[in-house]
């Protein structure tokens, strides 16, 4: 495959704002592709450099002989899993969750998601 089959696939990029002792900016990166990123001062900014380092990463990859990991498909994904954890983690959890007032399943999913 060339970088622009590789373009063309469904990638998932991660685009955010951030602030902090920089400014104010977008952070972008590439699921897949380990250390693809970018940041612009605005989303379009930010999405267009990654696209760019998009190109630069895969073109260095492929010119090197390494594999280029291919886009995680979210259909395949049920949203399911089980976490074995101690009891002691379990109970603060649930303690944690009631203070909140959400289901502990809502608290799991805001703690990963942070």
């Amino acid at each position: 495959m060339t970088v622009q089959d590789y373009i063309k696939l469904p990638y998932n990029f991660i685009i955010r704002p951030l602030e902090d002792e920089s400014g104010k900016y977008y952070y972008a990166t590439v699921l897949e592709l380990d250390g693809c990123q970018s940041t612009g001062e605005t989303f379009e900014e930010a999405y267009d450099d990654l696209m760019e380092a998009m190109q630069g990463w895969i073109e260095t990859k492929l010119e090197h002989g390494f594999p280029v990991p291919l886009p995680i498909e979210s259909d395949k994904f049920s949203g399911n899993f089980i976490v074995r954890l101690p009891k002691s983690l379990h109970a603060r959890l649930a303690v944690e969750a009631k203070k909140e007032g959400v289901s502990l399943n809502q608290y799991a999913i805001y703690k990963l998601s942070s």
